[in-house]
């Protein structure tokens, strides 16, 4: 066990993000101790068990999330970008979707952290990855993203104090050095990227200023999460067989550092296509949209019909075969983008995603 606390989790530290959240009314914190320490692809987490003068009702236990030093994608910024999330969306999000965050700051250095809820009590990571849950876990993830999208569903404030929206110049930046990952991909890569998907790539590349339309009509749009694989989301303890969970326990969505306002099917294309092999995904695909849609129809959101869904599902899986690319370039492990290419390849074909193409 290491016992060696962070800086952050200092005692008179913690006693003063407590107090300052109102989750520590009276006495302190005597002590931090770290119980746990797990790194994960790009940060560093540690569970930190307190200690208090006095009794109190204050959290036993916290998660000090951290960067993890010698990280691939040494110019990521999903520190900053997670902490953006936990001070200005967080906050007017409504409750029972997220874990509670106690604090989130980055110092002009660059050095970040959070400290999170620990739900360690309450809640469990439903399966180890890279297996999937049930039907009936993904669906209670998949009703969590929608009612949270459903929350930011066109707000107002999506692209002007909630994230931004790419100017056409950063669009064109951002094509220019795609592409240009694109070649070093398709290099390595080699025999082992078929003719029939370099032709796609460059159909894609090719029709990219039409296909953005979608995104420039700024409707429709919500706060993606962008790293929505199924694993991060916790489940209840308790009725996890029961995808309409309600209080006192709900799915709760975490790791934040790739949000941004986007099309909501982002997520469910990332979720769905990009992991799953194509049984499981045919067999499950459709249920867990109309799942996603009926939640958003119960979250308020109106005049997108389950085809506007379908097109930008389509859409979205289309644009997701890009993944594989920058994440090869940001130094991500074979193991997880190989995966991604063909399970994401493979659902492109699914669903005629190159009759998208002009």
């Amino acid at each position: 066990m290491d016992t060696h606390a962070p800086p952050q989790a200092d005692a008179d530290h913690l006693t003063a993000v407590l107090r300052k959240s109102g989750a520590l009314d009276r006495g302190r914190v005597v002590a931090a101790t770290v119980v746990h320490t797990f790194p994960t692809i790009l940060s560093k987490f540690h569970r930190l068990k307190l200690e208090y003068e006095g009794k109190t009702d204050a959290p036993r236990h916290l998660y000090l999330k951290t960067d993890l030093p010698g990280r691939p994608g040494a110019e990521w910024n999903g520190g900053r970008h997670e902490v953006a999330f936990y001070t200005t969306v967080a906050p007017t999000t409504p409750p029972g979707l997220l874990p509670r965050c106690f604090e989130a700051a980055i110092t002009e250095a660059g050095a970040w952290h959070l400290l999170l809820e620990d739900l360690t009590d309450t809640h469990f990571i439903p399966t180890q990855w890279p297996l999937p849950p049930t039907l009936a876990q993904t669906e209670a993830i998949v009703r969590c993203h929608a009612r949270f999208k459903a929350a930011w569903w066109d707000h107002p404030r999506l692209g002007v104090d909630i994230g931004a929206w790419p100017s056409q110049a950063e669009a064109e930046q951002w094509m220019a050095n795609l592409i240009k990952q694109y070649g070093t991909f398709a290099d390595a890569l080699g025999e082992r990227l078929p003719l029939h998907r370099r032709a796609l790539y460059e159909r894609l590349f090719a029709d990219a200023p039409r296909l953005a339309s979608r995104f420039r009509s700024r409707q429709h749009m919500t706060v993606i999460q962008g790293d929505s694989h199924v694993w991060n989301c916790f489940l209840p303890k308790d009725g996890t067989d029961t995808p309409r969970f309600r209080a006192p326990e709900t799915p709760r969505l975490f790791d934040w550092d790739s949000w941004r306002p986007a099309v909501g099917a982002g997520d469910l294309a990332y979720m769905i296509a990009m992991h799953w092999y194509p049984e499981m995904r045919r067999h499950a695909e459709q249920p867990l949209l109309d799942a996603f849609h009926e939640e958003l129809l119960t979250g308020g959101v109106k005049g997108y019909d389950p085809h506007a869904l379908q097109d930008d599902y389509r859409l979205m899986v289309l644009w997701e075969t890009i993944r594989p690319i920058w994440q090869h370039a940001a130094g991500i492990p074979p193991a997880i983008w190989w995966n991604h290419l063909e399970r994401i390849h493979l659902a492109a074909d699914d669903l005629g995603c190159r009759e998208l193409l002009g």
